[in-house]
């Protein structure tokens, strides 16, 4: 049996050999995954044929508590793969669901993850049907037929959201009581003006779209990770779809709704894609309660184990796509405001370019996928560091320049004038459109600091809904 490095305990496989019923010949574990870790199982049969499976385990207990996180145990979410087993909704064949551990075995499923990696237009256009398709069926679905004993009982999609806000509310909670203020506006927003929809409520995937769900020649192998599955309003989902389309790339999204309309029956409100669309990044934002320190205590050690530069991309990207959400439901239309000019560039400055050339030559070189992902992480830090150097002090003037603007004193340092800003917010002194413009003006300075390192996402945005 060949095995990974870090091998499975005994008793997991044990556990496999007993639920399929012949010996484990290969385990070996897939890239990714993080504290989930993902695995190719090869068990031979009593008949000497091999029986490709695919295990989920995690060496880390699910806690199981959503003031702690967004994400649903193992358990659960094996819950939700065996309720839709035989069901309009192609997922793969669930073997198991260990009792005790957080383990899932189920086939495995041939098919690619990422659609941008669909070359053929054609085969692309086919593959985003056949997920509408999915899609459509798993919004059908009665949700009271479902056997999911672990999400309580159904209610209404208003219910349910408000249930999840005050989950988000609790997770973005710092333990001196304070929320982030951007993070704070938003869910503040979200609470008052949650929909009076009073249409049937449904099993919601969330997080759903590409790069959740495999495909092979034009067709949906399976729609995969279920962990934020929740019930809830349809164009919570839809919503969903839309931020996925922004990381991958989904075809024309008018299109894919249109079909999603005659699968369904269910007509695509644009008003409630927009509230779930900045529902969606107040979710994305707290999907861990991160720790943190009480009042006069050190900030907890951050663990460089990460691909720093990708939080850095991802993050600017969320925090963009979070105010253009705030704007839209604000009825708010969003200018490019004129950047201070790039200051001149000193002789320490070509030390950047120079690390960059030597990340260049290094990354193509590196065999371990992991070690070279973050090697080009590295290097989107060292561009967004160059920047920094050059413009960062210009781009605090400038903040600092907004928010005296709006409370009407100049402070000495950013974090005391982020400090005034929130209070005048929360005070009255300063209005709600006041404040997401001057969020989207800091925006702008911070994604030109990561112009480099972003590449093709600092064009990506929200796709439209209606051509």
């Amino acid at each position: 049996m060949t095995t990974d490095s870090i091998a499975l305990p005994d008793e997991i496989l044990a556990w496999i050999v007993n639920q399929a019923g012949g010996a484990v010949t290969a385990a070996d574990r897939v890239p990714g995954g993080a504290s989930r870790e993902a695995w190719f199982i090869d068990v031979e049969r009593s008949d000497g044929t091999t029986w490709p499976l695919f295990l989920r385990y995690s060496r880390v207990a699910d806690p199981g508590d959503p003031s702690v996180t967004a994400f649903l145990p193992l358990r659960v979410e094996g819950e939700v793969f065996l309720a839709l087993q035989d069901t309009d909704v192609t997922v793969p064949r669930t073997i198991a669901v260990h009792p005790t551990q957080p383990a899932i075995l189920a086939e495995r499923v041939p098919g690619g993850t990422w659609f941008y990696r669909i070359k053929d237009p054609a085969e692309a256009v086919a593959t985003a049907q056949d997920f509408m398709r999915n899609l459509a069926g798993l919004h059908r679905l009665d949700p009271r037929t479902l056997h999911l004993p672990s999400f309580g009982p159904v209610k209404s999609a208003r219910e349910h959201a408000l249930d999840e806000l005050a989950h988000i509310r609790r997770r973005a909670t710092r333990a001196d009581g304070t929320i982030e203020p951007l993070l704070r506006f938003g869910i503040d927003w979200l609470e008052r003006n949650v929909p009076d929809w009073d249409g049937p409520t449904c099993l919601v995937q969330g997080d759903t779209g590409p790069g959740n769900f495999m495909y092979q020649d034009g067709k949906v192998t399976a729609v995969v990770d279920w962990e934020l599955a929740h019930f809830g309003d349809p164009m919570d989902d839809i919503a969903w779809l839309s931020l996925r389309t922004v990381q991958d790339t989904f075809t024309h999204f008018p299109d894919r709704l249109r079909e999603y309309e005659q699968l369904s029956g269910i007509e695509i409100d644009e008003q409630r894609v927009w509230y779930y669309r900045l529902y969606a990044e107040m979710r994305m934002a707290t999907l861990r309660a991160q720790p943190r320190a009480a009042a006069g205590e050190d900030a907890p050690a951050r663990s460089a184990a990460r691909d720093i530069g990708n939080g850095l991309i991802y993050g600017m990207l969320h925090r963009r796509l979070a105010i253009e959400a705030l704007a839209a439901v604000l009825g708010l239309d969003l200018e490019t405001t004129g950047l201070p000019p790039d200051a001149e560039a000193h002789a320490w400055h070509g030390i950047y370019d120079d690390l960059l050339d030597n990340l260049s030559v290094i990354v193509p070189r590196i065999d371990d996928p992991l070690a070279a992902g973050w090697t080009k992480g590295a290097a989107r830090v060292v561009k967004y560091l160059k920047e920094l150097d050059l413009n960062g002090r210009s781009f605090v003037d400038a903040e600092l320049d907004d928010i005296a603007d709006l409370v009407g004193h100049r402070a000495a340092s950013a974090s005391e004038g982020r400090a005034a800003l929130t209070a005048a917010v929360e005070s009255g002194k300063v209005g709600d459109e006041d404040y997401v413009r001057c969020m989207w003006r800091q925006v702008q300075r911070d994604d030109h600091l990561l112009r480099g390192a972003s590449g093709a996402l600092r064009e990506r945005t929200w796709p439209p809904l209606r051509d």
